[in-house]
């Protein structure tokens, strides 16, 4: 081996590492004991590595440094010493702290990843929750834009009769708006134009059958339209104010508006 093949190969990294067979690692020895520039490259390599592990060193937990300390100064027996010469522990040493390094580099590698994973996770449940409230956005709109269309055609229909009640002395500037269609048996109102009443009242709509006041149903001036129930043979549409959950008769003297058909 030679100056060449150890560059040519890269094989100073692993050397450092102690990654090297036995075979390799002698026969780099031998080349880095004849020349002085490779040996140079090899000692600022070395330093590299170590400076790299001085800087991502990460200490023990306090405990176990204690513990460590406290068995060491408690247990007696005899002292072996190393042999070697100084090339061989700076080895030993260089090897330790590239360990020490990699294992630290490979920490800081593992926690950049989990830190990566959990902002992608925390956006992966931020978007779930976005699409999820637009999905709700979108329902809530088709149902509206259904129940207007709904509307739009059962006004415009060409058998829906438009009945206009106007209000009496009671309530001079009340107003509302019924579409009768006896083909489709429907009755509509829009109760905007009736004045809001006190919690404990409600307004309410009957059907004129012969005499007889039948109950078409409340009439909430907080919706935009109501459905009532239809009723056959109605020949005038009344409404009254009735207390709060409506009532079985109605009060005749809180009529409000009527229209006859």
């Amino acid at each position: 081996m030679d100056r060449q093949k150890i560059i040519g190969e890269d094989l100073l990294i692993p050397y450092v590492t102690g990654t090297l067979d036995e075979e390799q690692r002698m026969a780099v020895e031998r080349v880095l004991a004849e020349d002085k520039e490779l040996r140079e490259t090899y000692r600022q390599l070395e330093a590299d590595f170590e400076k790299l592990a001085m800087e991502n060193a990460i200490l023990p937990p306090e405990g176990v440094l204690t513990g460590l300390k406290q068995k060491l100064e408690g247990e007696e027996g005899p002292v072996i010493r190393l042999s070697g010469d100084r090339k061989t522990y700076t080895q030993l040493r260089s090897r330790l702290l590239v360990a020490a390094s990699l294992a630290a580099i490979f920490a800081l590698g593992a926690f950049w990843f989990y830190t990566q994973w959990q902002d992608a996770n925390d956006t992966l449940n931020s978007l779930q929750l976005q699409t999820a409230d637009l999905q709700e956005r979108i329902n809530s709109l088709e149902g509206t834009l259904q129940l207007t269309t709904k509307r739009y055609q059962t006004i415009t229909d060409p058998n829906a009769i438009p009945l206009v009640l106007e209000g009496n002395e009671m309530l001079p500037n009340s107003r509302a708006i019924a579409y009768l269609n006896h083909r489709s048996r429907e009755v509509v109102v829009n109760p905007k134009g009736l004045p809001p009443l006190e919690a404990d009242k409600t307004y309410q709509m009957w059907a004129d059958v012969e005499g007889e006041m039948i109950n078409m149903g409340l009439v909430p001036t907080s919706e935009e339209w109501v459905e009532l129930a239809y009723i056959d043979d109605a020949e005038s549409l009344n409404i009254t104010i009735e207390p709060a959950g409506g009532n079985d008769h109605p009060t005749v003297e809180n009529l409000i508006s009527y229209v006859v058909l």
